[in-house]
């Protein structure tokens, strides 16, 4: 039994979580979806036709009709988020659902996952997600790692929900750089086995609060495998929580890497302004530009002979992003108590600030 009708779900007021309309009289589909509801964490509203109170159909953020009474709903306000539940066997379904102007007809059992998703997003509120932008360097010791919690640094200063994540598992561990290494909270390890849907809020609240941001990091204990779905699932929750997702990023590609490729807005390749540094990062933005639509060169001094920044993003084909300033934080990422970026007025610190004002404004969200 099942069909849907989806696009984009109608945000609720502020952000806030809402709750999913379920219109049927259908006693075996009624069944089906409550319980896909309580496996997404949402308490549906229900009803046997459109509601009598006023608002109710047209504030919902998603609306489940079942085909029983598809045509009690025709004379309904059209809108997103409607889904219809119908035996996959009738072709009319689809004819009933775009006379109630469904934007997606689902198949359930084969759809309960998506569905589930979509319910989950409901109940979570979900908005606008995260920018995410991975931060790689053309090189080792590029500074990729210190320019990562730089920015996360920055984005909480400029009251951005942030959530830092250490892509690499040989770095060491960013919670170190952020000299919280024994900061309670979840690291990677224990997201190893997740499968299907991690909650953004849950994932939140497990993680390290580090310097106002919340650090996704490795432990010291032995190395972990973690399979690319729950990378994938990992970073998901993230995104789905608004604000910015920095990804600190090791220089191999694998199938867990990968999938944070696929979910960045945009990647800054770290090179420093000397030719063999030019000549690894070539390398690295072949591999990472294959993946990643928007792949910016930040260029690291002192500068060889001959160079500059612009000649150096010239020499990769790649967009310039602008100059990584050389303050200590970015020579001795280890040598203090501050973490990079903690002083506002740093050349760092001011870096980062107009990366974040010209990439926030560029994706829409200022």
């Amino acid at each position: 039994m099942t069909g849907a009708v989806t696009q984009d779900l109608p945000p609720t007021a502020g952000g806030r979580p809402g709750r999913p309309l379920i219109v049927t009289e259908d006693v075996d589909l009624l069944d089906d979806l409550l319980r896909l509801c309580a496996a997404a964490g949402a308490t549906p509203e229900v009803h046997h036709s459109v509601p009598e109170q006023r608002g109710s159909w047209e504030s919902a953020p998603l609306v489940l009709v079942g085909d029983d009474v598809a045509r009690r709903v025709r004379g309904a306000a059209r809108r997103r988020g409607v889904v219809l539940g119908r035996d996959q066997d009738d072709s009319g379904v689809w004819q009933r659902a775009v006379e109630i102007g469904a934007d997606h007809v689902l198949m359930l059992p084969d759809g309960e996952q998506w569905l589930v998703d979509r319910i989950a997003d409901v109940a979570e509120g979900v908005g606008r997600p995260a920018l995410t932008v991975g931060v790689i360097g053309g090189r080792g010791g590029a500074g990729a790692s210190t320019l990562a919690c730089a920015l996360a640094v920055t984005s909480v200063r400029e009251g951005l929900r942030t959530l830092l994540v250490d892509g690499d598992p040989l770095g060491g561990g960013l919670d170190v750089l952020l000299g919280g290494e024994s900061a309670e909270g979840l690291r990677w390890p224990a997201f190893a086995a997740s499968r299907g849907r991690v909650g953004g809020g849950a994932l939140e609240e497990s993680l390290p609060r580090l310097h106002s941001l919340r650090v996704l990091s490795w432990d010291r204990g032995d190395c972990v495998a973690v399979a690319p779905q729950a990378v994938r699932a990992v970073l998901a929750a993230a995104r789905r929580r608004g604000g910015t997702v920095v990804v600190d990023l090791p220089r191999r590609i694998d199938d867990g890497v990968a999938e944070v490729l696929a979910q960045l807005d945009l990647a800054l390749l770290v090179v420093p302004a000397e030719l063999r540094a030019i000549a690894a990062g070539s390398r690295v933005a072949s591999a990472v530009g294959m993946v990643v639509r928007d792949l910016r060169v930040a260029v690291r001094g002192p500068y060889a002979p001959g160079l500059d920044d612009n000649e150096v993003a010239a020499l990769l084909g790649l967009p310039l992003a602008g100059e990584v300033p050389v303050e200590s934080g970015l020579l001795r990422p280890d040598g203090g108590k501050a973490p990079p970026g903690a002083t506002a007025r740093g050349p760092l610190a001011r870096f980062c600030k107009e990366f974040w004002e010209k990439a926030l404004t560029e994706a829409g969200t200022t």
